[in-house]
């Protein structure tokens, strides 16, 4: 059995709309892969969804399925962590889910992480048939479905007749350890932040920089509530980075962006215009790394997970960012 590992720097890739289509697109996200893995980053995480996120592009753009990506991406690196960020819940039985992370974790030998949340992108559910209810019954699925990973991870053969899930003395193997390490990933204070307490090695907090102070208060009122030490739930953020040699490429990439997505950012207010970028890092390596110490690292989290929407597809812009900032967070 393999000791955990931290996550102190992670690359999420989110985006696979490339040049050259389907035929090169995986070589690129491995390339992706194997840039992050030689350059400081300890993990790398791909999104959970079908369709492109509103906020990234439009539906119709490329998503590969996340476990198959994963899948791949164990023989394409040697020592890279690999993990979604993160799997929508929803999407699979609890029991399926165990299993197919317990897998990744024995073809990766020991490299996967088991990041979840409850789900939220209502056009995948209703356009693929999943049932997406309300909010709190999202959560309870959640919890649920919590109740029987966890132990499945862990070499024990949970029993549990819920309202939405169930299992009886079920079995996984085979397994290359016992602490395949948990992840949650949100901002909600009462849910997100309670289930952390109780099953998580690890919370992503996607919220507002200056929201992660009170952020990590909460969690440890959270962690204070079960009884558990809050030093032993480790902690990341989530920060789109948009870094060039040249910041003035990087403004002009991040305009881009917000253009694709239908937002002319020339257009907008000052006050606009720093809500807009407000988790946004934008310009030279040495500008990137400065904005993410100030207004992340130095909250208090342990981690920073990132990525890079506009031009981690460009070799060598990764590799970049790797050596830039792994020794923020060393």
């Amino acid at each position: 059995m393999t000791k955990a590992r931290r996550i102190r720097l992670g690359y999420q890739i989110p985006n696979f709309s490339y040049p050259g289509g389907p035929a090169t697109l995986f070589d690129t996200v491995a390339a992706q892969a194997r840039e992050a893995e030689g350059s400081g980053f300890d993990t790398v995480l791909v999104m959970d969804h079908f369709y492109q996120l509103p906020m990234i592009g439009r539906p119709e753009e490329p998503m590969l399925e996340a476990y198959t990506t994963l899948g791949a991406l164990a023989s394409a690196t040697e020592t890279i962590q690999l993990s979604t960020l993160v799997t929508g819940n929803t999407y699979r039985n609890p029991a399926m889910l165990a299993k197919t992370v317990t897998t990744l974790d024995v073809v990766s030998h020991g490299r996967a992480v088991l990041a979840i949340g409850a789900g939220w992108y209502e056009l995948e559910h209703d356009q693929l048939g999943y049932e997406f209810g309300t909010f709190s019954d999202r959560f309870e699925r959640l919890t649920e479905a919590l109740d029987i990973i966890e132990p499945m991870l862990r070499g024990r053969t949970p029993d549990h007749d819920g309202t939405w899930y169930r299992a009886k003395g079920t079995l996984n193997e085979p397994r290359f350890r016992d602490d395949l390490p948990i992840m949650l990933g949100g901002q909600g204070e009462k849910k997100t932040f309670r289930l952390a307490a109780r099953y998580a090695d690890h919370l992503n907090i996607n919220s507002a920089p200056a929201e992660l102070p009170r952020k990590l208060e909460v969690l440890a009122e959270r962690c204070d509530e079960v009884g558990r030490d809050f030093a032993e739930l480790e902690t990341s953020a989530l920060a789109m980075v948009i870094m060039d040699e040249d910041g003035d490429t990087a403004r002009r990439l991040m305009r881009e962006q917000l253009a694709r997505t239908g937002v002319d950012f020339e257009a907008l207010d000052d006050q606009a215009k720093a809500a807009m970028t407000d988790r946004v890092f934008v310009g030279t390596p040495d500008d990137v790394a400065d904005q993410l110490q100030r207004k992340v690292i130095d909250t208090g989290v342990d981690g920073v997970i990132i990525n890079m929407i506009t031009n981690g597809h460009v070799p060598g812009i990764v590799e970049l960012a790797g050596k830039t900032l792994a020794p923020l967070v060393a």
